[in-house]
């Protein structure tokens, strides 16, 4: 396949991905609504995020299967499947509802995850698997941008009876993958190359626990932010829709450094740019909490572009390690990561109803900065 080919290819998997995860942010954007009609306490509110990720626990046995199998129906399928559960989710009538909606959405989801990344690094060569995750990592950050405040304008304009129309964007990206998809690969590897499942873990285990010490340090800071400050801001006396627009403006700003921190770890340490991330994203979290008006907001922003620049980069790193089975290396450190995230979701939530949501971001700023010893554990190969 020709360069022009591929690069045309690995837009199509980001704009994929975009789409997908255009439905994710709902929740945190509605959180405000479902506490208010059903009554929910923070702790509830968080284990419905929990619900929502615990699909991902099957996400390393569907990367196993995505280096052997052909999975083009998987990745066809998903974005439509998951904008209808979760656009349903909107006018759930009860909790229980709500949660199987969720459930459902999670399903999809972690089943395009589970297929796509690898695609996206295969496509982008290995001399630009950075670039190529920071693409990836965009699609995610993009769809996470504009769905909180593609939900809150139509939610304060037609009231949230509407929001089972918005999952014709998702048909719509199922619809355009399905006659672009004979062009992607049938698997993200080579089913002769493969290694068996129990050696390919054992090649990624250096690089893989330093990689989920990160991750559990950094998880209560991306839960507080990403779940619940729609929450947070509108209990401070911003609007539902100013609400949202302000978790536009962090995903927005957080787009922008998967795409930079991506392509530079390219051709600069890798090391350094995650150690930059670490020490910075507490300080600018300080900042958020300790201002108000223009330089609160000027902090979230930075701290967005700071936070997830780290995505792409660790994606990469697993990437170059396990040439042989990057769906199951991807797809194992995505399943852990959604559920540490989901874990720190309800702690989150557990703090904020034993003191603030304040107290939770401050206690979160902490424990990502105690994270940073795991840094220097990550084995990297020289480029």
């Amino acid at each position: 396949m020709s360069a022009e080919g591929r690069s045309g290819d690995l837009l199509t998997i980001t704009l994929a991905h975009a789409a997908n995860d255009l439905y994710q942010p709902f929740l945190a954007a509605l959180l405000p609504v479902f506490i208010a009609t059903m009554g929910l306490s923070k702790t509830e509110a968080g284990f419905l995020s929990l619900i929502r990720q615990l699909p991902s626990l099957a996400q390393p046995a569907m990367g196993h299967l995505a280096d052997r199998l052909k999975l083009r129906s998987v990745l066809v399928a998903a974005p439509a499947l998951t904008a209808a559960a979760l656009s349903l989710a909107g006018v759930a009538p009860n909790y229980g509802i709500l949660a199987l909606f969720l459930l459902a959405g999670g399903v999809s989801s972690t089943a395009f995850h589970s297929v796509a990344p690898a695609i996206a690094g295969e496509l982008a060569g290995s001399r630009n698997i950075g670039r190529g995750m920071g693409l990836w990592v965009f699609g995610g950050e993009l769809g996470f941008t504009l769905g909180p405040l593609l939900i809150a304008s139509v939610v304060d304009r037609f009231g949230v009876r509407a929001t089972p129309w918005l999952m014709l964007f998702g048909i719509l990206a199922s619809a355009i993958l399905f006659f672009r998809v004979r062009r992607l690969p049938q698997s993200s590897a080579r089913q002769a190359a493969s290694l068996p499942w129990k050696d390919a873990l054992i090649q990624l285990r250096p690089v893989m626990l330093p990689l989920l010490g990160l991750s559990v340090t950094r998880a209560p800071v991306l839960s507080a932010i990403s779940d619940y400050l729609p929450t947070f801001l509108k209990e401070g006396g911003a609007s539902l829709l100013m609400a949202g627009a302000s978790l536009t403006l962090y995903q927005g700003a957080a787009a922008v450094g998967v795409v930079v921190g991506g392509s530079l770890s390219d051709r600069v340490d890798r090391r350094l740019l995650l150690l930059i991330s670490n020490l910075a994203t507490p300080l600018l979290l300080a900042a958020f909490l300790a201002s108000d008006g223009i330089g609160q907001l000027v902090a979230l922003i930075f701290a967005g572009f700071m936070v997830v620049a780290h995505d792409p980069v660790a994606l990469a790193v697993l990437q170059e390690t396990a040439t042989q089975n990057r769906a199951l290396a991807t797809s194992l450190y995505l399943a852990l990561m959604f559920l540490i995230r989901s874990i720190a979701t309800v702690a989150v939530g557990v703090i904020a109803d034993q003191a603030s949501l304040r107290s939770a971001y401050a206690v979160g700023a902490v424990i990502f900065l105690l994270g940073t010893p795991f840094l220097f554990l990550l084995p990297l190969k020289k480029r």
